[in-house]
């Protein structure tokens, strides 16, 4: 079955929201054996939203919409899909019942615009939003779903996996979609999509490319009568590429790297350190990102000026001959890190982010040093982007690297 997406909401068009929703509902209906056509987005104007629903009902069996659910006069979804099938919009008083209770649970007074939110046309069925006042519809017209959700992904993600896919699952039979994304790094775009160019042409399953912040994925996709028969699909597929690119492959679906590198270091029983200059603590944040990193990651120093420099040890004279952006002060910051912090392991990052170059370096140009105690593992890079970016990369690059040592 065909499905399609419709995300509304003019400040998505704008731009001052990130439409999330889409990607994540993208990533849900393969898994329900759905096909994926089209997605659009449209503002809060009743008339275009109608038209893109006429477009949808054309074309696709199955319409999700996000968005527009809310109390006041610019959420207009409801209104549009009651104009669009020529049904009447009513009160549901047992859901204003509902709203009241709520308002009275957190001591708050029910604004009288909350009561549009219990409007519904005959054929739709209420959908319970367990995180909101948002309720959302379910619609079978002319052998077609039509299923609005609210737009806060975390009340839109909840209802999903809740309410819609049970339902769904009841009415969908036939071919089932599994997909894996194994992520490389270390290899520009075109390099992965040539090696891997072999596999490219197949049809089942399939392989896409595509460039992340931390390197490039490769998505392959199988369709099949059983689940497990498409992961027999894919697990053959990604033996044969695993073949190709295995160490350029730091994971797979929802791994990072920095939960990754965590794992090894927690289960060789080693702690960590870092040095950072002008990333200015990025490296830390990110391993700090994993609940449990304060078992393996004792701390990070950022050196960000001349003062901290010389606070944290690390030797003017020697800043004067080889410079603040250099492997030679790279290396050293990776020692002073593991030494002052007592750890097995420390990570010393520097580069230049721009806007102007440093010391002759180029915009971009990282340095990455690693010190375990026996040995120090360094290297340069240079990487593309605004600051923000460069500073992901030359992250990711230590961590790739650090991946790697321990393995």
């Amino acid at each position: 079955m065909k499905a399609e997406i419709i995300s509304i909401g003019t400040e998505l068009l704008l731009g001052d929201t990130v439409d999330t929703n889409s990607a994540y509902l993208a990533g849900q209906l393969p898994l329900l054996g759905l096909d994926l056509n089209f997605i659009s987005m449209v503002g809060d104007n009743q008339g275009r939203l109608i038209e893109t629903l006429k477009q949808a009902w054309q074309r696709s069996d199955i319409i999700i919409t996000t968005g527009g659910l809310g109390p006041t006069q610019d959420d207009i979804t409801r209104e549009a899909i009651a104009e669009f099938l020529g049904e009447k919009l009513t009160i549901d008083h047992a859901l204003v019942q509902q709203f009241e209770e709520l308002f009275r649970y957190f001591k708050r007074e029910m604004p009288p615009t909350n009561i549009k939110q219990a409007s519904k046309i005959p054929s739709a069925e209420i959908v319970p939003n367990p995180r909101g006042t948002a309720p959302g519809w379910w619609v079978e017209n002319d052998n077609r779903i039509i299923v609005t959700m609210p737009g806060p992904p975390r009340e839109m993600e909840l209802m999903w996996t809740k309410e819609i896919v049970p339902r769904l699952q009841k009415r969908l039979s036939g071919a089932v979609i599994v997909s894996k994304t194994l992520k490389t790094f270390g290899l520009t775009e075109a390099e992965v999509d040539e090696r891997a160019s072999p596999f490219l042409p197949f049809t089942n399953p399939t392989v896409g490319t595509y460039a992340k912040i931390d390197g490039i994925y490769l998505r392959i996709t199988a369709k099949a009568q059983t689940e497990d028969n498409a992961k027999k699909l894919i697990i053959q597929r990604e033996n044969e590429i695993r073949g190709i690119l295995n160490d350029y492959i730091w994971g797979t679906d929802s791994d990072t790297l920095e939960s990754i590198v965590g794992n090894l270091l927690s289960s060789k029983k080693l702690t960590l350190a870092t040095m950072e200059s002008y990333t200015g603590g990025y490296l830390a944040n990110i391993i700090t990102n994993v609940p449990s990193s304060s078992k393996y990651f004792v701390g990070g120093l950022v050196a960000y000026s001349e003062s901290s420099r010389a606070a944290f040890g690390l030797d003017s004279q020697y800043i004067a001959k080889y410079g603040t952006v250099s492997l030679e002060i790279c290396e050293t910051m990776a020692t002073v890190a593991r030494e002052k912090l007592g750890t097995s392991v420390g990570v010393g990052l520097t580069g230049v982010l721009g806007p102007d170059e440093i010391e002759g370096q180029s915009i971009g140009t990282i340095f990455v040093s690693i010190d375990d105690g026996q040995r120090k593992h360094s290297f340069a890079r240079n990487y593309p982007g605004s600051r923000l970016q460069i500073k992901q990369r030359a992250v990711t690059a230590a961590l790739f690297e650090l991946r790697r040592i321990l393995l």
